[in-house]
């Protein structure tokens, strides 16, 4: 993808920006036998970074512990309504061989099918409630985690006010203590779910933040808003979620703080966020 991408998601780039950090590199041969996927001739999917070898995938593992940890939650879950990606074990019992994790593929396609997604996600934190929060999460030094700290008032970073800095200060002055339980959470729905006809919503990844639950369903509606073209009445059709204007309000300034610390940010990939701004500032 080009430097003017419209969206800097989650934990990492997916759907539209996912050629920024894409890997061209496809799992080399000893992966694949690990995975018991020998034979299989790997094949991209979409734009990367994820290949397919018959019904198993594979993934880039940048960050083994939390791969490691993806893959044991995800092999455990159970939720109502949702396909979920079973991350698989390598012949010797580990999760992460050679750089590369592996799962079972999940078939479907990105659609704007945001009030399923949004539904999803409650059921998916539902089941997500009584996870410990892991060790690694939330003291990183990347832009995304420094943008959720930011976004929580647990930290101040420089922020470009040509990029979202400027509407980030305006927006910070809305917020207010909330009292929903802090649980683990799947932080980038947005560009992570596939659907497949009338089947259940799939999943193939976790992007945990520790947050509110009903706070990863406002990232999907703002990510929604601001790249995805839906309806200005996505917003007010959950707002009989408590604590909604917060919730929602905490995901645009979450949003914004990452544009504005971006690298590959621009004052065009800006516009979604000026627009879901627009549309939310009437529900703060």
């Amino acid at each position: 993808m080009s430097v003017a991408f419209p969206l800097p998601c989650g934990g990492r780039f997916t759907v539209a920006c996912a050629a920024v950090g894409s890997s061209a590199v496809q799992p080399p041969q000893h992966v694949l036998a690990a995975f018991g996927a020998k034979d299989g001739v790997p094949e991209p999917v979409g734009t990367g970074p994820v290949w397919r070898a018959g019904d198993t995938a594979f993934r880039p593992a940048t960050n083994p512990a939390q791969a490691s940890w993806v893959a044991q939650t995800l092999g455990e879950l159970e939720v109502t309504d949702l396909r979920v990606g079973r991350p698989l074990r390598s012949s010797d019992g580990r999760y992460v061989v050679g750089g590369w994790v592996a799962f079972k593929f999940v078939e479907g396609r990105h659609e704007p099918r945001y009030d399923d997604m949004v539904a999803a996600s409650l059921r998916l934190h539902q089941a997500t409630a009584d996870l410990d929060r892991p060790r690694f999460l939330g003291n990183g030094a990347d832009v995304f985690t420094i943008a959720d700290r930011v976004a929580w008032d647990a930290e101040e970073a420089p922020m470009d006010p040509k990029l979202g800095g400027r509407l980030f200060d305006v927006f910070s002055g809305s917020c207010r203590p909330v009292h929903q339980p802090l649980q683990v959470v799947h932080g980038d729905l947005f560009g992570n779910m596939l659907f497949d006809g009338d089947e259940a919503p799939g999943i193939t990844d976790f992007t945990p933040f520790f947050r509110p639950a009903e706070w990863a369903a406002a990232v999907i509606v703002v990510d929604a808003i601001a790249w995805g073209g839906a309806d200005d009445g996505l917003v007010s059709r959950w707002s009989h979620l408590s604590e909604w204007p917060q919730m929602v309000l905490r995901a645009l300034l979450f949003r914004l703080a990452v544009h504005a610390m971006h690298p590959h940010s621009n004052e065009q990939s800006l516009l979604g966020l000026e627009h879901a701004a627009n549309r939310i500032s009437a529900l703060v």
